[in-house]
């Protein structure tokens, strides 16, 4: 019977994040979607529009900024999940891949704090924001360093383990190599607004739908247990 019950219990928990992380994805692409619109200022723009815009858009920020951190919970939530789910596997085969995505999950939470943080600043700052913001572009560009290695450690040890598809991974490593290099180019992305600010934002809507997809294989392989 506790057997049972235990087997049970790590279904639930499961299913639980990989719908977690299905929320992660649409939190962040939701709070995209409200401010992209209303001109959310892209990486390189200068100091003083970017600043009258977080001024300018304060409630909108808030509005939009408010379900962020439940997002984190989701994120931590998921990256748990794939955790348990490959933890066989991994002992099996000696790796620790799974460890290495979780570890940029937490990464870029924290860095995505700061982030939030300085965004909620700037709309108070009045006209004395260009450091703030030259700390949020820079911020934003070297967090594709951990979003790469959540890619790259989740994708390879999803693959090991069976839970990624081969088409899932050539989507995230594509995303991770997307975002190691805008965090690369950072400091020519923070000089001059442009294409190279492109390269983060395409992995980031790839790292979206990897998000989604691997959310929807942890719910499934819960099912079939």
């Amino acid at each position: 019977m506790s057997e049972k019950f235990n087997m049970r219990d790590g279904v639930r928990f499961q299913r639980v994040a990989g719908i977690a992380g299905i929320g992660f994805a649409l939190v962040i692409l939701g709070a995209n979607l409200i401010l992209a619109p209303a001109g959310l200022p892209k990486p390189g723009t200068d100091a003083d529009t970017a600043i009258a815009f977080f001024v300018d858009h304060r409630d909108l920020v808030a509005l939009a900024m408010a379900p962020v951190p439940l997002g984190w919970l989701c994120a931590v939530l998921f990256g748990a999940g794939v955790l348990v789910a490959l933890r066989q596997a991994e002992r099996t085969a000696g790796t620790g891949w799974s460890l290495v995505g979780f570890a940029g999950l937490l990464l870029q939470n924290a860095t995505f704090i700061v982030i939030v943080g300085i965004r909620y600043a700037l709309g108070t700052s009045g006209g004395d924001g260009g450091a703030l913001w030259a700390l949020h572009d820079a911020l934003l560009a070297l967090n594709g360093t951990f979003l790469a290695t959540a890619l790259v450690g989740l994708t390879i040890a999803g693959r090991l383990g069976g839970l990624v598809a081969p088409w899932h991974a050539a989507i995230g490593f594509l995303a991770a190599a997307l975002q190691f290099t805008a965090a690369t180019l950072a400091p020519l992305i923070i000089d001059h607004a442009g294409p190279l600010g492109l390269l983060g934002l395409s992995g980031w809507l790839l790292w979206s739908v990897w998000f989604i997809t691997y959310g929807v294989a942890l719910v499934r392989t819960a099912e079939r247990r």
